[in-house]
């Protein structure tokens, strides 16, 4: 980290201020020679011209300095604020550059940080992952992770399992006296004690990962009930093709809407039937493969219809949904109702009118959504978080069995992976690779 490295870290496009970002050894110097001012103070805000490497006014800007190690880094950073747009913005970085700075890569910034000391992985996922946010309740749960919730529950387990590998070790090295009894009872009460509490956040990390990741909620049907129309009201536009043709949807269409204060991902589907030619099979394909990968199924049926054999496969496919939210909505409610609803009463189905009214429906979205928002079990906001986390249980498993036979070599060396895998959530081992990979998924200038 001997390079001074500079970014552009606001986003492309015209706008009232973009920011510059420096941080390095050079940062300081670099700063005095653009702005030609010798007397900057530490977080203070500089009002200054700054020149380009001809000498020529650039612009007239904002510059502040943070010395290290208080700064984002750990070391001296420097960012000059100027006037938006990218023309003002990338002639500074263009200056810096030649005067030394070398460009940041994507993450850089938080790589670095993370190497001083200044902030852990989960504080540095949970950046990644605000940027990104689909939802208030994904910021305020992106918060909690930055404030330190998560880091707090791995030092506390594994300080725990420490503990229980240090009384193990003990008992190694008196291998000829009898293992106290309540050593034993108290080490595995505090692991089915964890595994319980790691089992709680995965299995609330899986049904709220929506909240992070953006919820995906597929309209599903048999044919030409009406699934199109409403998703081009909930979009309010017409984006997918409507006719009285049976079959005219045949692929998945994919459009983002906002319901409440989250973004959500329709997915308009083929309607789910016999097909009649290699297209169509595909198409219901296709539906079948959103009803697996979606978080909420929005199943609609047709009131001005007779229940038929099609209706029938689509509750056998509801039937055999596990984990998901369903809403049974009966569409063309404002037509003479024919539908034998006696079939659907199980869903407490919901009547609409996909082209006129289906605010009950967004208002049973929402607060499906509002309600997963509410729960207050800490989460995990990453895959490589969920693995590591049921890596962690799965040692911890295979270390009580040999606990209980007094096997205590075999205890230690489980409950050892148990406590390396935990702790490679905030400080993994210290591998470039693994390092570089997560920190290049950041925006550059982060």
């Amino acid at each position: 980290m001997s390079t001074t490295i500079a970014a552009i870290a606001t986003a492309t496009g015209i706008s009232s201020i973009s920011i510059i970002r420096v941080s390095g050894s050079l940062s300081l110097s670099l700063a005095k020679k653009i702005s030609q001012k010798n007397d900057i103070t530490p977080r203070h805000a500089h009002l200054t011209s700054l020149y380009n490497k001809e000498n020529h006014l650039i612009d007239h800007a904002i510059l502040i300095y943070f010395k290290n190690p208080h700064s984002f880094t750990g070391e001296d950073i420097v960012e000059f604020q100027c006037h938006g747009g990218m023309i003002v913005a990338q002639e500074i970085l263009e200056t810096l550059l030649y005067h030394g700075a070398v460009l940041a890569q994507p993450g850089e910034f938080s790589k670095r940080a993370f190497l001083n000391g200044k902030i852990d992985l989960t504080k540095a996922e949970a950046i990644a992952k605000l940027i990104e946010a689909t939802s208030v309740d994904a910021a305020k749960i992106l918060a909690k992770q930055l404030k330190g919730n998560l880091k707090e529950f791995i030092d506390e387990s594994r300080e725990a399992m420490l503990r229980a590998t240090a009384y193990s070790e003990v008992m190694i090295d008196y291998a000829e006296e009898d293992i106290p009894e309540d050593i034993v009872a108290n080490i595995l009460k505090q692991l089915d004690s964890l595994i319980l509490k790691i089992e709680n956040i995965v299995d609330a990390s899986y049904r709220r990962k929506g909240l992070i990741e953006g919820f995906r909620v597929a309209i599903v049907g048999k044919p030409n009930v009406g699934k199109s129309s409403l998703l081009n009201g909930l979009l309010s536009y017409e984006r997918a093709i409507v006719s009285d043709i049976a079959g005219t949807t045949r692929d998945t269409i994919e459009e983002q809407v906002r319901i409440g204060s989250h973004i959500i991902r329709l997915i308009d589907t083929a309607g789910i039937r016999d097909a009649r030619d290699s297209i169509e099979k595909i198409g219901v394909e296709r539906s079948l493969e959103s009803i697996a990968d979606a978080d909420v199924v929005i199943a609609l049926f047709d009131a001005s219809r007779v229940f038929d054999e099609e209706d029938e496969r689509i509750v056998e496919i509801l039937d055999a949904i596990e984990d998901k939210e369903i809403i049974v909505a009966i569409n063309k409610s404002d037509l003479e109702h024919v539908l034998d609803k006696n079939a659907l009463e199980k869903y407490t189905p919901i009547h609409v009118s996909s082209k006129h009214n289906f605010k009950n429906l967004t208002v049973q979205l929402q607060s499906f959504f509002d309600a997963l928002g509410q729960d207050e079990e800490l989460m995990l906001i990453s895959t490589r978080q969920i693995e590591a986390v049921e890596k962690t249980r799965k040692a911890i498993l295979e270390a009580k069995e040999p606990l209980k036979l007094g096997e205590l070599e075999f205890f230690s060396y489980h409950l050892q992976d148990a406590i390396s895998a935990l702790s490679s959530i905030s400080k993994p081992y210290d591998s470039e690779e693994i390092l570089d990979k997560m920190f290049g998924e950041f925006c550059l200038g982060k």
